[in-house]
């Protein structure tokens, strides 16, 4: 790592150019060539997978994206003479639009039912040639944009629904980065008091972020990458890159302020704070790429990306950053700091005033202090009981877009389940078959929760089936699960019996359910392995057992926290629309794989910081109040910035107005908060501070068993007393 960082300091515009050269032609690349996003829920072995298939078999020329044009009038009816009027125009106009394949007008012979029974709302499917994946922002937005023109002044109000609508609601603007970042200088100004120490993070993250992003588009032409992906990558990136880059340049300064030059500074803060960041950055990576092993295509594109961007963040780090603090020298101390040290030579170490005097308190008081962190984080993480895992349908989309006002349109014209119906899908191989089909389609009518069923038209020597069942709720309702639950289990296996007739439910909401199952099922055994990973790797780092045990409880109770706060939020509905909320309904159904990955990774970041000074002070003293007292005086200052840092960054994505990544944000950077400002500097030292010597146990046969790791070495002592050792004020400012 020294030579490495000696290298970067030495070769420094080299470096730089060469990081804009990579840069550059990411970007222009991914420019170039656009992204191909897409979210694929398709499991195999599952009912919605089966009835899926199904069609695609039975219909191959009918697997074009599917949106809605939705109609209201306030007085009179749709059937009305000048509304239908401004209405056959319209869809007359969007028939043709490019790759629109059809439009069904309710005003046809056959669209009938696409009238509400009180005659003031109607709408008209309109299918494209190609998949959602396949069609622009810019083909989306002059849909909307045709079929909105339709408004009659107040009298009719016209608005598009649909999966693929959402392109043309997506801003495609970075507000929310742009906050986060802003915010996120305020405090690295605040904590440096130097514009270029501010600035030194948010360009090393910037470049590793912006890098990522753009890899991540052009891997989407290679492979299945969910839309979120580019959003949460950036969400990642910032928060930990500018952490990351953090820890190196306060180490940095450390060294300067204790006169080293600032070549020596810098090495030897690569070599230290550099090697935590590697450590805590390959478990953010490996945790996310323990994604793979659920075996579902829609996280494999989610944690490549991410871990991408994690990769290049920390490469980023202890390549360019070193680069940059030889291009700055002694400027990256604020100009105060360049006066009193030339005035008064190097400063002392250790820690002083308020971290030093909370470390005292915590050394004072650890049961107290542990007794009131363990009560909060209880009462915190207790929503986590009510837990659903789901989707949320474009009922929780903002209520100023088009697709939020189709949806209640809809919702209120033809009920709630209508904007998530499902889709039984029957092989009828045999001539009886049918029979037995019309037999099932009588005791839909007659199940509880359905409101509406109609099989749809067939071919006399049709083997499949197809019957359309709208539920009485909405597509994100926990009734509405429930009823998918007892078709499959009630309803269709009495009908098949005695036949060759396999009846599949099938249709998007059936298909989001299927996804969560299978997440929640195999939700334990992922928690399981990122944990065991977390403890074998802090037993390496710290050869403690304590320490690594009580490292995964903490993970767990952060995480639990976090869990019970997007609860109380989106799942009971106490955000609402002011943290894009909306409707009450359930967590998304990847989130918590996703979300356990990053938060495991991000509280080994703290964990490592924390004690590794610790352990540190507790090999040279073999005093454990000594070593957990200065240990959290010296890192309680640059882990709270951290996580500011990090809070205001995931806090910001709640202004992008989405509900997932809503979710993220706050979910993150609610974790954050939690670890940093309560665990970290609160429960684990007074834990600490109570189990005594027993925080360094190790059984003697382990400790011969393990490897030495050691993940941030010792500093070497700073001789300042020749006076020829120190830097001048000002020498080393080469920019």
């Amino acid at each position: 790592m020294s030579a490495l960082a000696r290298w970067c300091f030495r070769h420094r515009w080299s470096v730089v150019l060469l990081w804009l050269i990579l840069l550059v032609s990411a970007v222009g690349a991914s420019s170039a060539l656009g992204s191909k996003y897409a979210n694929d829920f398709n499991l195999p072995d599952t009912d919605s997978s089966r009835a899926l298939k199904l069609l695609d078999q039975a219909f191959p020329n009918q697997n074009g994206e599917t949106d809605t044009i939705v109609w209201h009038v306030r007085e009179g009816s749709v059937r009305d003479a000048a509304p239908r009027e401004r209405v056959e125009q319209m869809l007359a106009t969007v028939a043709k639009l490019p790759d629109v394949a059809s439009v069904e007008s309710p005003f046809a012979e056959a669209g009938a039912m696409q009238i509400s029974s009180d005659g003031r709302t109607a709408y008209a499917p309109v299918t494209f040639s190609k998949g959602g994946d396949k069609l622009t922002a810019e083909q989306m937005k002059e849909f909307v944009a045709t079929a909105r023109a339709a408004e009659q002044g107040a009298g009719l109000q016209v608005e598009a629904g649909g999966s693929a609508v959402n392109l043309a609601e997506d801003e495609g603007g970075h507000t929310s980065e742009l906050v986060g970042v802003l915010a996120a200088a305020v405090v690295l100004f605040l904590a440096f008091g130097s514009l270029f120490g501010m600035l030194l993070p948010l360009v090393t993250a910037i470049f590793g972020v912006g890098t990522a992003v753009s890899v991540i588009g052009l891997l989407s032409h290679t492979m299945t990458v969910a839309d979120l992906s580019s959003v949460l990558a950036t969400l990642v990136g910032l928060g930990v890159g500018i952490d990351y880059a953090l820890f190196v340049v306060t180490r940095h300064r450390k060294g300067l302020l204790l006169g080293l030059d600032p070549e020596e500074a810098a090495v030897r803060a690569v070599n230290t704070s550099g090697r935590a960041v590697i450590f805590a950055g390959g478990t953010v990576c490996v945790a996310l790429l323990g994604m793979f092993t659920m075996r579902l295509t829609f996280l494999n594109g989610v944690a490549l990306g991410s871990a991408l961007t994690v990769v290049l963040t920390v490469v980023a780090s202890i390549t360019l950053l070193p680069a940059l603090l030889g291009i700055l020298g002694m400027r990256v101390l604020s100009r105060r700091q360049r006066r009193r040290l030339a005035a008064d030579g190097p400063a002392r170490t250790g820690a002083a005033g308020a971290a030093e005097r909370w470390s005292a308190l915590v050394q004072r008081r650890p049961w107290p202090l542990a007794a009131l962190a363990v009560l909060l984080m209880a009462a915190i993480s207790l929503p986590t009981l009510s837990l659903r895992l789901g989707s949320s349908d474009q009922g929780n989309n903002a209520e100023a877009t088009t697709s939020r006002r189709a949806y209640d349109l809809l919702a209120d014209g033809f009920g709630p389940g209508f904007n998530g119906p499902l889709t039984i899908v029957a092989e009828t191989p045999a001539a009886g078959d049918h029979e037995a089909l019309d037999s099932l389609v009588g005791r839909l009518r007659e199940v509880p929760g359905v409101a509406e069923v109609a099989a749809l038209p067939a071919k006399p020597d049709a083997t499949v089936g197809v019957v359309r069942v709208v539920p009485t709720t909405s597509p994100q309702a926990e009734e509405t699960d429930r009823l998918i639950d007892r078709l499959r289990a009630d309803v269709i296996p009495p009908a098949e019996r005695g036949t060759t007739l396999r009846a599949y439910v099938g249709g998007q909401t059936a298909l989001f359910k299927d996804f969560a199952t299978v997440l929640g099922h195999r939700l334990p055994l992922f928690i399981g392995v990122i944990v065991a990973l977390g403890f074998v790797l802090l037993l390496l780092a710290f050869r403690s057992v304590v320490v690594p045990l009580t490292a995964a409880v903490m993970n767990l109770v952060a995480a639990a926290a976090s869990f019970g706060l997007l609860v109380a939020l989106f799942q009971w509905g106490w955000g609402g629309e002011a943290v894009a909320a909306g409707r009450a309904g359930p967590i998304e159904a990847f989130l918590p794989m996703i979300m356990l990955s990053l938060l495991f990774g991000l509280s080994m970041d703290y964990q490592v910081f924390l004690v590794s000074r610790m352990h540190e002070e507790w090999v040279q003293s073999g005093d454990n109040a000594r070593a957990v007292r200065v240990g959290l005086a010296e890192t309680s200052r640059v882990i709270n910035s951290a996580a500011v840092i990090m809070i205001c960054v995931f806090s910001a994505f709640v202004l992008t107005g989405e509900r997932q990544m809503a979710m993220f944000g706050i979910g993150l950077a609610g974790a954050v908060a939690m670890d940093a400002f309560v665990l970290r500097t609160v429960l684990v030292p007074a834990l600490m501070h109570v189990l005594g010597r027993a925080n360094w146990w190790l059984p003697a046969w382990l400790d011969r068993w393990l490897p030495h790791v050691a993940v941030e070495p010792a500093e070497e002592p700073v001789l300042t007393a020749p006076e020829d050792r120190r830097q001048p004020v000002g020498a080393g400012d080469h920019a």
